[in-house]
Formats: structure tokens, sequence, C-alpha cells
């Protein structure tokens, strides 16, 4: 298996120091070798430029660059192949009509990621502790201290340096990572997502959903309106400035870093309780497209009401429930416990007659509500809409059609 880890680092003011001068000299690189393809296609021979032109322009660059010399040459490699990646999926959304998206030039605070594609090579993890610490050595930067929470497993393949807000991380992608397998539980369950209760099993359990944006809503609102009052256009931003802009990145990853705390947390007690474990393949894309205008007919330049602010409030809980992160965290501790996760069909799953079969609209009677109008039997719509995925994954086990 393919697994990636995730560890704090703790470096030291030199290091952080060196750190931000690597991001900002990787930013600068990719951004020189974005004009230089625009240039070139903006030349009346229309020529265009490949990643192995630009890779091949390297040792030239680093000669004259002390700045770009110090670093790990593949790494510089890397940010050049992250340019052309984007390049190639601008093409692709071209070609299928899609909206194309043209690749953009990074802001000093927007580019947070170094790739070192082979440990060894610019970077080495030594998992030994050493006066009872963990490093990683980094050219340029030194060996950084790593809080590392967990044991790593399998063969570090790359190794990549992310900056969140002011916390500094490095990831391991690892590869023959060998399973752990849990003993059986001989228990099958099916799960129904939703944003009242963050999923509703077979058995009628519900799982709290803990609303992580609802619950800053008002303290993030603070927080952007006060960044709001600074001018959005500015050669030098302002110590205040800075300051507003962090207050809000921080309430955001603070969000994001309790919302992954509790996907975790729900995945692995499914994982341990159940052998089989169905849900609904939910398309969230889909699911949060913003509500299309419809005009009036009868009045030139009105539009008839659509429910577009219960539309955008829906999509917002829908987001911030963040299914499918939760799902993939459930596929990925399933497949290392030796469980197995089936996603079924979620169409009519909350319309569907348990009982009696019997598909229609009507039996929804409310949100929460669910009451057959041909046999008469009522539930709570969540826990029918459970129960119909486990049926439905009880179909795919026996092999029926």
């Amino acid at each position: 298996m393919k697994r990636a880890y995730k560890f704090l680092l703790r470096p030291t003011v030199r290091q952080e120091q060196a750190l931000r001068s690597m991001l900002k000299d990787h930013c600068t690189l990719y951004n020189a070798a974005l004009q230089e393809r625009r240039d070139a296609y903006r030349h009346p021979s229309k020529t265009s430029i490949t990643y192995g032109q630009q890779s091949a322009q390297l040792k030239e660059i680093r000669s004259l660059d002390s700045d770009q010399g110090r670093w790990s040459f593949s790494s510089q490699q890397a940010t050049l192949r992250r340019l052309n990646k984007a390049f190639a999926a601008f093409f692709r959304r071209v070609k299928n009509g899609e909206r194309p998206g043209y690749p953009r030039f990074k802001g000093t605070g927007h580019f947070d990621t170094v790739e070192f594609p082979k440990d060894g090579d610019g970077c080495r993890w030594n998992s030994t502790p050493h006066d009872g610490q963990v490093r990683v050595r980094l050219q340029g930067v030194g060996h950084v201290r790593v809080h590392q929470h967990r044991p790593v497993k399998g063969r570090v393949k790359t190794i990549s340096v992310k900056r969140e807000g002011r916390r500094w991380y490095v990831i391991l992608a690892c590869d023959d990572v060998p399973a752990d397998p849990l003993p059986a539980t001989r228990s099958v369950i099916g799960i129904d997502m939703g944003t009242v209760h963050f999923f509703t099993d077979s058995n009628g359990n519900h799982a709290a959903n803990p609303c992580f944006l609802e619950r800053c809503a008002a303290e993030l609102t603070v927080a952007q309106r006060h960044l709001d009052t600074f001018p959005k256009h500015t050669k030098q931003r302002s110590k205040r400035h800075r300051a507003a802009a962090r207050k809000v990145t921080e309430l955001h990853a603070k969000i994001r870093r309790r919302r992954l705390d509790h996907h975790h947390k729900q995945a692995l007690e499914l994982v341990r309780q159940h052998d089989v474990i169905a849900h609904e393949k939910l398309n969230t894309v889909g699911l949060t497209k913003r509500s299309v205008p419809q005009p009036d007919p009868e009045h030139e330049g009105a539009y008839l009401p659509n429910g577009a602010a219960a539309k955008a409030g829906r999509n917002r809980n829908i987001m911030d429930a963040a299914w499918g992160l939760f799902l993939g965290i459930l596929a990925n501790k399933a497949e290392s416990a030796g469980r197995r996760v089936i996603p079924v069909d979620a169409r009519n799953t909350s319309r569907t007659c348990p009982e009696c079969g019997h598909v229609a609209k009507e039996n929804r009677t409310t949100q929460a509500t669910f009451e057959c109008v041909s046999c008469g039997f009522a539930a709570n719509a969540d826990h029918v809409g459970a129960r119909n995925v486990l049926h439905r994954a009880g179909l795919v086990l026996c092999g029926a059609p």
C-alpha cells in the first residue's frame, strides 16, 4: 500500500528563516518558468517551451544565481514538473470544453510546498532518534527536529516540506506499507451521510455533526471584516495588515485541524467495529452547485425565485461536513485494517420503503420523517436511508446485478 505520514517540524529561528528563503526561491523559479512559457507563446513564432528545455537551464541558473544554487537540484526539477502538470491540466480542460483555468503566478504567501522526489537526494529522513529527537536533513537548511507521533512503515519515497500558517510540516510518501489486519467482528453496516447528523447507521445510531465552521462563524466574521478594512491592492503590507491576514488564516487552519481529527476518529471507530461498511456513492461537486438563475418571462430583466439562499446554506453545510474527505479517510483505514468498504448507488435511498420497496417522493414528508404512502411504515428518514444502503450492499456481496 501507499501511505503518507505528516509530522510537525520544530525548526530553530535560523532554520525557519532558511525554510522561508527556500520557499521564496522556489516560488521565484516557478514564476520565472511560467513567464518564459508565456513570452514564448506570445512570440510570433508561437514557440512551445517544454519541461525538458527548462530543466536543462537549471545548471546555468544555479551557477549565475547563488540563491538558487544552494538548494537541491532535484527539488527545483520537481517545482518545474509542478508547473508542467499545471499546463497539462490546462490543455486537458481546454480539450474537454471545461473552464480552462490558465496557470497563475504564485505570490510568496501562496507557494507553500517544496518536494524532494527521492529520499537521500537533497534530503534525508532519519528515523533513528539522536539525543531523543528524530530529525530530517534538508539541503541548505540543516537537520530539523521532527515531532514524530507515530512510527513510519514502508519505504520512504518522496519528502515534502509544507508551510501552514506559522507551522511547518514534513510529509513522507511511503511505498510498500504493510497492512495491519484487525480481528473479524462479523458485523456489516450501512451509513447515510447527512448535515443534521454527520451520519446515521443502519442500526439507528446517529453520529453528531460538530459543525466546526458554524461554531467559529462569529469569530471568523469579525476577523474577516477587520481584514477587509485594509486596502486590497498595496505594494507594501503594513504590520497590522499582515496580522489581520494571519488571524484569518489561523482560524481556517484551526477549523481544518478539528474537522480532520473528527473524521479520523469516526472512521477509526467504524473500522474497528465492522467488517463491511457500506455508504452512498456521493457526488459532492454536483450537490454543491449553485442554483441556475431562471429569467421571468413576464418581466424583462427579472428572475423567478429559485431558492438560491436556501441552496447556499445547504451547500455551506455540506462543505463543512466534508463528506468526501471522510469517505476517503474511511477507505484508507479500511484497506489498512483488512476491512471492506462498499459504495452503492445513492438514488432514492431516502425515498424507498425498506419494508415494501415502494419508491415515491411523497414517502419523505420532512427532512427527518419517512412515512410510506403504500404500507404506512414510518421511521426516521436517515435511518431508512442507511437501511437501504445496507440492503444494496448485500446485493453487491451476493453478486446480484
